[in-house]
């Protein structure tokens, strides 16, 4: 991952405020179309006109670019868990397999944000590695929930990342992409038949 600049301020934390929440999300949802382009090309200054907030507001929560795109991936992430609980009707019935495709869809489509995680790095005392841990516990929640077992929530995610490397890569179309994440969906989905069970301490 990029490193930050050393002399950004650190990020501010989400707000608890209703009109700063708003402001924050609209950010967040004017970053989404820059998450189209590579990280590069996400001009900050560009998201801050969108929203329509002054840009010294947007560097306040967000120092770069790197930032912006894993708190709106955090963002999406918290959205696909809320819809999740309430059973919006494209997961009824297929909640594993379609919350799982939808993770893969959020990360294939956005460029910017694939390019963060891919190239996150842990670093001590650092925003980005808060934020990608939280993205990490948060990602295994949502999936974890579904599947009903924790090996099996990491198994997956693991899969997409791969899977969404390989679609970037031009090793898998998408849609023979999405046939093998289905394919593990179904061998891990509570109940499925596997012929080989998922260890609890692994």
């Amino acid at each position: 991952m990029p490193e930050t600049i050393s002399d950004h301020p650190p990020m501010a934390a989400r707000p608890s405020a209703p009109r700063q929440r708003l402001r924050y999300t609209r950010i967040l949802e004017s970053a989404a179309a820059f998450a189209r382009k590579g990280l590069d090309s996400v001009e900050l200054a560009e998201v801050a006109a969108k929203a329509d907030v002054p840009l010294g507001t947007l560097y306040r929560y967000f120092p770069s670019p790197t930032h912006l795109m894993l708190a709106l991936y955090r963002h999406q992430l918290d959205e696909l868990q809320a819809g999740a609980r309430t059973g919006p009707a494209r997961f009824r019935g297929r909640a594993l397999p379609g919350l799982v495709m939808e993770i893969f869809h959020m990360r294939v489509m956005q460029p910017a944000v694939e390019q963060c995680l891919s190239r996150g790095v842990y670093h001590p005392d650092r925003d980005t590695t808060a934020l990608l841990r939280e993205i990490d516990a948060l990602a295994e929640k949502v999936v974890g929930a579904a599947a009903t077992d924790a090996v099996a929530a990491r198994v997956l995610l693991l899969t997409v990342t791969g899977l969404v490397q390989s679609v970037r890569n031009r090793r898998l179309s998408l849609f023979e992409a999405e046939e093998d994440l289905k394919k593990a969906c179904a061998r891990l989905s509570p109940g499925a038949e596997t012929g080989f069970t998922l260890s609890q301490s692994a």
